[in-house]
């Protein structure tokens, strides 16, 4: 049993690693978390596979980025709350610098020739890789046809019946639970293969990790980090004499995100994409797609695409305030309220969590989620696929329900024939998301000069 606080590897050590890792987390959070294993599991030992597989498997139970959670996770397993905090913020540093950058490059230099072919090539290559994401979740998730079940059921309920996000996340946890009662093999995921290492990990699996908390100590816990969260809000409130602003509308709409966006970043990006472009209007459709691509190529968590959104909203609203300075702030001021959530779930629930392992009910609504998880990035892959490949589209159903689908004859050939492009390097030469999207990139960019 390791005391919390106490440090497995020197934290200096781990300050290095988290360094290195989040330098190499492209490509979405499947891509992060192989990072994660590769470098924490088989290279250095730190943490036992199943462990590390265990911490997983809680944070795709939390709302936001798993990503990141796990970053977080693996970071207090380490090194207490201090690991955790250094983990959590080293992960995302270098992500926010470069959408920072890339969102100032952006709305400067928009509409050029340059910037305008690269941005249609990503969009494009956007498509395959979330239908990938799709594929390869599906393989670990859909398991049988009662979780295929669920996933279609989510996928009918999002895009067809238009039921709130977290309505569709909870009723899967539901059902994965009653699932897991009436018949628990089921919701029964294989066993994990072992690492092949005759070394044994610094933080084994069946070892208890932490001593259990205190009462006082959690709502301690929970106390410093909900003034934490709520004070930029609150100060930006203040500071308006009491008024709503761009600043406290984006506060409260990405602090509010943070607590109901189930199942991951691609998951969270379906819920942002429909409420910021359809209700609030601080972007396009378009570029929605345009600042996942963003994120797709930068290191970080594909959520920091809320950056992207923050920044063009409140450049173009930015009330009494000059615009990049609205930008900058608006930039902060949602990565803050999205993140920090990240660090009070993983430090309020990890000492408890850890001793869950095994826990069957908990398994079984992981799976129901998890199962809804694919229906729910599908719809995400449909909404990105009509509105990059098509400059029309409308609903087939009722008034504002019933399923999304393009006006055939508005078929765009360039961004068409560059998400082919992008199809055949993921799916025929199984291309790394990377250079998928360089070479897309490339291609959109060749594009642009000719037309």
């Amino acid at each position: 049993m390791n005391p919390p606080g106490r440090h497995v590897v020197p934290l200096r050590e781990a300050v290095r690693a988290w360094f290195l890792i989040s330098w190499q987390t492209f490509g979405g959070p499947a891509g992060q978390i192989a990072v994660m294993h590769r470098e924490l599991v088989e290279e250095r030992r730190w943490i036992g596979e199943r462990r590390f597989l265990h911490a997983m498997s809680y944070c795709l139970l939390l709302p936001g980025p798993e990503a990141q959670q796990l970053a977080v996770y693996s970071g207090w397993l380490l090194n207490g709350w201090v690991g955790g905090v250094v983990a959590g913020v080293l992960f995302v540093l270098p992500g926010f610098l470069t959408i920072l950058a890339l969102s100032w490059v952006y709305v400067a230099h928009g509409e050029s020739t340059l910037v305008t072919g690269v941005l249609l090539g990503l969009a494009a290559a956007v498509i395959p890789i979330v239908v990938q994401a799709v594929l390869r979740l599906g393989r670990r998730a859909v398991l049988n046809r009662v979780l295929l079940v669920l996933a279609v059921a989510a996928f009918v309920a999002l895009a067809v019946l238009g039921v709130p996000f977290p309505v569709v996340v909870v009723t899967s946890g539901v059902a994965g639970w009653l699932l897991g009662r009436w018949r628990p093999e089921l919701t029964r995921l294989p066993e994990p293969a072992e690492v092949a290492d005759e070394r044994a990990p610094l933080i084994p699996d069946d070892a208890l990790h932490s001593a259990p908390r205190s009462g006082r100590r959690s709502l301690a816990y929970l106390a410093v980090g909900l003034v934490l969260w709520v004070a930029p809000v609150a100060a930006a409130y203040a500071l308006a004499g009491g008024q709503r602003t761009i600043l406290t509308d984006q506060g409260l709409f990405f602090g509010g995100m943070a607590l109901v966006t189930f199942g991951g970043a691609y998951a969270v990006l379906s819920y942002v994409a429909q409420a910021a472009v359809e209700h609030y209007g601080w972007l396009t459709a378009q570029e929605m797609v345009r600042g996942l691509a963003l994120a797709e190529t930068t290191p970080g968590p594909l959520i920091m695409v809320v950056q992207f959104v923050a920044f063009l909203g409140a450049f173009r609203a930015p009330g009494d305030l000059d615009p990049w300075v609205a930008a900058v702030l608006a930039s902060l001021m949602v990565v803050w309220v999205t993140f920090v959530p990240c660090f009070l779930f993983v430090f309020l629930g990890a000492p408890y969590v850890e001793r869950l392992r095994g826990n069957e009910t908990l398994a079984a609504a992981l799976t129901g989620v998890g199962a809804a998880v694919v229906g729910v990035i599908a719809n995400l892959a449909l909404y990105f696929t009509v509105h990059t490949l098509f400059a029309e589209a409308h609903r087939l159903g009722w008034a504002h329900l019933g399923l999304l689908v393009p006006v055939w004859s508005s078929l765009q050939w360039q961004p068409a024939a560059l998400a082919v492009l992008g199809a055949t390097l993921v799916f025929g030469l199984r291309w790394p998301v990377l250079r998928t999207l360089g070479v897309c990139a490339v291609a959109g960019l060749a594009v642009a000069v000719l037309a």
